[in-house]
Parts: C-alpha cells; sequence; structure tokens
C-alpha cells in the first residue's frame, strides 16, 4: 500500500489557498533565529505551508477537547484535561528540527491562551558510556540505541497531566547525555515531541511511542537529496562548531577536510542511510501528514491521511 492509497496528494498550490488565516504572522528576525543550518526556510514557507498547517492542527485540537468533555459527561465526574501531543518524525538532516521549532512557536502564537512546549527525543537516547558497553556504539540513533521504556514512561506521565516531568538533555556538541542536566516540563497544553524514531515501534514493547499523539507529521525527501543536505549541513559545521577543541568532532576536523568528508560520507552510507531505509522510512505511512521537499528544503507537495 503507497501514499496515494492512504494518504491525499495536495500540491503546494493547492494547499497554501487552505490558509485563510491573516492573523498567524511571524517576522523575519522570528524566522531567522528558528532555521536551522542549511535550511533555507522562508516567509513564504510561513504563509503558504505552515499557516494552514497550524489551522488544521486546530481543527484536530477542537474535536480532541469536544472528545475530552464528551467522557466527563459520560462518566459523570470531570476527567483531567490532557495535553495534545504532536509528534514530528523523520531522517537526520531533513529539516525536522526546524520544522519543530517553527510549528511550537506558531502554535503558541496562535493559541496565546495555551501554553506550548517541545522536546526531543535525543535525551534519550543511551549515555554513550552505556552504548560502549552493549558495543552499540555504532548504531546510535538506530531503535536500540533508545532508552524507550523511559521515553514511554516520560509520554504516559504527560498523557496524564503530571506536572514536572523531568527529561534528559542530549548536547550535540560533545554528542552525548549531559549528565546531571535535566529538561522539565510543566504540564503544557501543546507538546511538540520532535525526533526519528516517534513513529516506530519499539521492540518487545506493547505500546508504540505514535500512541500517545493527537497528530503525527513526516518530513519526507528522497534518500540521495537528504545525503546532500547532510554533507552540506556538515561542511558548515566543520567550519564552525567543528572549530571548537570541546567539540566531539574536533580532533576529526584537525585531519584536515579530505579525510573528515571522507568520514561525513561513510557514516551516513553505514549508519544514517541504513537507519532511513529501514527503521525511519517505513514509518512515513503512519503520519497523519506527510512535508514532501525537493531542492533546498523546497516543500512541493503535502500528504494528508484520508482516514
Amino acid at each position: 500500500m503507497n501514499e496515494t492509497e492512504t494518504h491525499h496528494i495536495i500540491s503546494r498550490d493547492d494547499w497554501k489557498e487552505l490558509g485563510h488565516d491573516t492573523s498567524i504572522k511571524m517576522t523575519f528576525e522570528e524566522l531567522e533565529n528558528i532555521r536551522g543550518l542549511n535550511d533555507p526556510i522562508s516567509l513564504a514557507d510561513v504563509k503558504e505551508i505552515y499557516v494552514p498547517l497550524v489551522q488544521l492542527i486546530n481543527l484536530f485540537i477542537q474535536q480532541y477537547e469536544k472528545l475530552q468533555k464528551e467522557k466527563t459527561f459520560f462518566l459523570e465526574h470531570q476527567t483531567e484535561t490532557k495535553p495534545f501531543v504532536i509528534g514530528i518524525a523523520g531522517s537526520v538532516a531533513v529539516g525536522k528540527s526546524t520544522t519543530a521549532r517553527l510549528l511550537t512557536q506558531m502554535l503558541a502564537s496562535y493559541f496565546t491562551d495555551l501554553s506550548v512546549e517541545m522536546i526531543t527525543t535525543d535525551g534519550f537516547l543511551y549515555p554513550n558510556k552505556v552504548l560502549k558497553e552493549k558495543g552499540i556504539m555504532n548504531r546510535k540513533g538506530f531503535p536500540e540505541s533508545y532508552d524507550m521504556k523511559k521515553l514511554i514512561t516520560f509520554l504516559s506521565k504527560v498523557k496524564i497531566g503530571e506536572t514536572n516531568i523531568t527529561s534528559p538533555v542530549y548536547s550535540h556538541e560533545v554528542y552525548d547525555i549531559i549528565e546531571g542536566k535535566t529538561n522539565v516540563l510543566h504540564r503544557p497544553d501543546i507538546l511538540v515531541v520532535e525526533g526519528i524514531n516517534v513513529l516506530q515501534s519499539p521492540a518487545n514493547e506493547q505500546i508504540y511511542i505514535s500512541d500517545f499523539f493527537d497528530f503525527s507529521i513526516y518530513v519526507d525527501a528522497e534518500p540521495e537529496q537528504i545525503e546532500k543536505w547532510y554533507i552540506e549541513r556538515f561542511g558548515v559545521l566543520l567550519e564552525t562548531a567543528f572549530t571548537d577543541p570541546n567539540n566531539y568532532y574536533y580532533e576529526l576536523a584537525q585531519k584536515g577536510p579530505e579525510a573528515a568528508f571522507a568520514h561525513a560520507h561513510d557514516v551516513w552510507r553505514t549508519i544514517n542511510l541504513e537507519n532511513l531505509k529501514n527503521f525511519i522510512l517505513p514509518t512515513r505511512k503512519r503520519a497523519d501528514l506527510i512535508l514532501h521537499k525537493s531542492e533546498r528544503h523546497y516543500i512541493d507537495k503535502i500528504m494528508l491521511k484520508k482516514y
């Protein structure tokens, strides 16, 4: 079963005509603070792609709130208010983090009376020490490299409305979990969860991560295109972040561009591409909405689930 059977295929030109709410706005400066490395997202993208998306999510939230009220009526007692959770999946370097940050800010601006927060599942990777003990350091990012039980427990607490829920913090600079540092979630009304694994089914678990989602998005592009973005982003980091002696890749950067880029191509081929084809891409059809990108991160079509 392909996407034409499971999703409505909508061109960018048709999709942008669906956004009629002119109150959803963003400045160039705000967008600059959100944009990721090598992701040329524009104000045109905000207007043509994300304004209609926010309005669509609003429809889902309205139905979600209606269901919560009807549950209260049916049970004849007040039930806990539960947050609306949005999952955002996709490959490394496809731009899902930019999508997550942008959507979080736009939702916060649109729903001024609601609290909106965002987390990334990177914090639920096992620390490097544990990955080495397990002998899977070269499988970082693959399903087995995540503490799925901890992630599912975290999302369970979110969904039942607990307050002050802590989660580990991951640093892309040191390429590891930061020991002793945690992120605290303060019972948001809307939570955006971003990560390559959010639509995957955990091994030996009865619960899917996506069971906690009320709406899900997959950021998509052809693998050859994503590889190009990955290498381009690596090049930018090589000239900036990797020059910091505290950065995980500092020693690699000191070996020169040729060795560094050879390493990047090897990582893409043996780790990221394999992970994409075997574990990430197969989850695409599970998403409520797919944002498909062509060159320069241009979103050329949107796929909305039919059921």
